[in-house]
């Protein structure tokens, strides 16, 4: 909203430094520290409130270092981070934009079913909150949402090469390439292309999966491109949560996530970069800077609270939406292919819960007897049950989803 004002302002009245509001790098900013002061004014007061109404985490015995602690500790406390989120996105980002509308439905709609889980668990007293097959429905109408509105919607497009100049052709610039003089066109188009990282030739086209359909396979392309979409969203969503088992472990390596796709949005927005690195270019997808950077800020300033030894837990509301929003970013621009290695250790989490579950029910069905392939699932539960402070466990998952993001980043020119 403030960007729509100053842009007014600096057109009508020449107000000196409205223009400043014309740069992502300035909202961006701005975004991020917005969302820090809200995260930290908001946090101490609906701890206390929280805590003053009982909605408080119950802890299963799971015979756990430091597990009889925090019982008792507020929950829900993803609250903070969907308005840390939201406020700043609505202030600074252009709200016309599809990237920006479409991150901001993901937000609420799973912080809305997270937050039904919560509720159910703390004011029903049922444990398991809601079940299993609502929240992979409420997951799968997400998915779906996003993956029409990025296959459908006419401002989601992607940029080719710049083509010899003909009468059908649109957006013309003068080149500078081999020939001087020749004009060339920028065409924007729909497409169901991605990257691929490690590969020189690095873009790939979903649609080539139905190629066996013959001439004209291309306007199928949805048959494939939404149902991994969905699929993306719901894993990315799940790992997240599984991951929310220690003190700021979800908080932190969504921040570290957020900031590495935060710096692929800027590059994939930036027409001079994308071109420089020779990564797709998208157009208008520069505004999901301004969304990472309160994504980031969110998680830094909950953090502050829910850090070893936490105040506070964002429980399913948080984690949930966290999940999401990151899949959906990296959707956005192109990037979900890069998922598994910036996302490693939400993929490791989920992992360890899918093989040791697996691996025991294949034992006992075996040899009468289940075996485990961890002490517990999921993996950090394990690193607990071998004596491990909580505290280290969380920092060197940081340092490794540190590594991971560095290691994507690089994948850039690793081809």
């Amino acid at each position: 909203m403030l960007y729509y004002l100053f842009t007014y302002l600096d057109e009508h009245t020449g107000l000196a430094g409205a223009g400043v509001f014309q740069y992502i790098s300035f909202r961006s900013a701005a975004a991020l520290i917005t969302s820090l002061i809200i995260t930290l004014i908001i946090g101490k007061r609906l701890i206390r409130l929280l805590a003053k109404k009982q909605v408080t985490e119950s802890i299963r015995k799971l015979d756990l270092t430091g597990q009889e602690e925090k019982q008792g500790t507020p929950t829900m406390g993803g609250i903070i981070i969907i308005a840390a989120i939201v406020i700043p996105t609505l202030l600074f980002a252009k709200l016309h934009n599809i990237y920006i509308i479409m991150l901001l439905v993901v937000t609420l709609w799973l912080g809305a079913v997270g937050f039904i889980d919560d509720y159910i668990k703390v004011f029903k007293n049922n444990k398991k909150g809601l079940a299993g097959k609502f929240k992979i429905l409420g997951q799968i109408v997400l998915g779906l949402f996003v993956g029409i509105v990025i296959y459908f919607h006419e401002d989601v497009l992607v940029r080719e090469d710049p083509v010899a100049y003909n009468e059908n052709s649109v957006n013309i610039f003068s080149g500078n390439g081999n020939t001087e003089g020749v004009e060339t066109a920028v065409v924007d188009k729909k497409a169901t292309v991605t990257t691929i990282p490690f590969f020189k030739n690095n873009e790939f086209d979903y649609a080539v999966l139905l190629s066996f359909l013959g001439e004209g396979y291309k306007k199928y392309a949805f048959l494939i491109f939404i149902p991994i979409v969905i699929l993306i969203i719901t894993a990315v969503s799940n790992g997240a949560n599984i991951t929310d088992g220690l003190d700021g472990l979800a908080t932190g390596t969504s921040a570290i996530i957020g900031g590495t796709l935060g710096i692929f949005a800027y590059i994939s927005g930036n027409i001079n970069l994308a071109d420089y690195l020779n990564v797709m270019y998208i157009p208008n997808s520069g505004e999901l800077v301004i969304f990472s950077s309160a994504l980031i800020g969110a998680c830094i300033g909950f953090l502050w609270y829910n850090a070893y030894p936490a105040q506070i837990f964002m429980g399913d509301t948080g984690s949930l939406a966290l999940g999401g929003i990151i899949a959906a970013l990296a959707i956005a621009i192109r990037k979900e292919l890069m998922i598994p290695l910036l996302c490693g250790i939400f993929l490791m989490e989920n992992l360890s819960v899918i093989l040791q579950v697996g691996y025991f029910k294949y034992t006992k069905r075996k040899f009468g007897t289940g075996k485990r392939i961890f002490k517990m699932a999921p993996l950090h539960h394990h690193y607990q049950k071998m004596g491990y402070p909580e505290a280290k466990i969380v920092v060197r998952f940081w340092i490794v989803g540190i590594f991971l993001a560095v290691l994507t980043i690089v994948t850039l020119k690793l081809r």
